[in-house]
């Protein structure tokens, strides 16, 4: 028993309040999963730039002088640490190298996720603690998603923690169990795929990050989840502009969504969606099984 949501804003006035809607949403649905428990949010883009949010439990040694030592391999970073956490915003066309250089100086220092806009901040611990830990509610942006997780089937650890990303600004939170992730996993690892945990909620991003690599957007690539993924699963989704929701065909794990004017949200229970603005007039529906939510901003404009 996980808890899962996501909020995608159709309202720029609305922005500057994600990380505060966003927070007060997950921490509702704590008693759904006191393990661990994290947050994507997606905020503004700079032209030429990417973030590279990462993570390690000793931050005072592995973030210390970080930014030389990136300097002396060739990438100009400039760092906001926060917590065990820190977001590198280096030149886009270092993204892809910055993980390689990271291991040979930070061997340690994990990479939590990468893309122009996305920020991933996740720990053990319960929402409120995570939450106050990376001032999340002080975040703006334009959609985000977050889990509080009860572990079933891996352990206890940062890395076990949701959001998975594997993927440029792609991210999922997942609840539910999946029982191909095995055979799926060893598929992936054949077409270049590679993985930090052995939980099976990375294997679902691995997934669809594969099929987007194969020109899919997000809609189709969980249209293509409902026959290639076996097991009880809801899934909240989100890339650089887009935000998808999709259940498996028996749809036994809750979820609720409501749509107004002004954003687009989803809650494992209706609690998590009470606080929202105008909740009172949205359209409020359980997502049907087998079938995919998928909005995107660029699509919309």
């Amino acid at each position: 028993m996980c808890g899962i949501v996501g909020l995608f804003l159709k309202d720029k006035s609305l922005e500057p309040q994600l990380g505060e809607l966003l927070s007060d949403m997950l921490i509702v649905m704590t008693d759904r999963g006191p393990d661990s428990a994290g947050i994507a949010i997606y905020g503004s883009a700079a032209n030429g730039r990417a973030k590279v949010t990462v993570q390690s439990a000793n931050p005072d040694a592995d973030f210390a002088g970080l930014a030389d030592a990136l300097k002396a391999e060739g990438i100009d970073a400039s760092i906001v640490i926060k917590s065990t956490h820190a977001v590198l915003d280096i030149p886009a066309d270092k993204a892809d190298a910055v993980r390689s250089v990271l291991s040979n100086i930070r061997p340690d220092v994990r990479v939590m996720g990468s893309g122009e806009s996305v920020e991933i901040y996740k720990e053990t611990g319960l929402p409120k603690d995570v939450v106050a830990r990376f001032d999340v509610r002080s975040m703006a942006g334009t959609h985000g998603i977050g889990h509080t997780r009860m572990a079933t089937e891996s352990a206890v650890t940062t890395l076990g923690a949701h959001p998975f990303s594997t993927g440029a600004d792609q991210c999922l939170v997942h609840n539910g169990s999946l029982s191909n992730h095995n055979n799926l996993r060893r598929e992936l690892v054949r077409e270049g795929m590679t993985f930090e945990t052995q939980n099976d909620s990375e294997v679902a991003a691995a997934y669809l990050t594969a099929e987007m690599a194969k020109g899919k957007d997000l809609g189709q690539a969980l249209e293509g989840a409902l026959d290639d993924l076996d097991g009880f699963f809801t899934f909240v989704v989100g890339t650089k502009s887009g935000f998808g929701v999709v259940r498996d065909p028996i749809a036994c794990k809750p979820a609720v969504m409501a749509e107004t004017d002004q954003y687009v949200a989803f809650g494992s229970e209706y609690r998590a969606l009470v606080n929202l603005p105008g909740i009172e007039n949205a359209r409020v529906w359980e997502p049907e099984p087998a079938t995919v939510y998928f909005w995107d901003h660029e699509k919309a404009a």
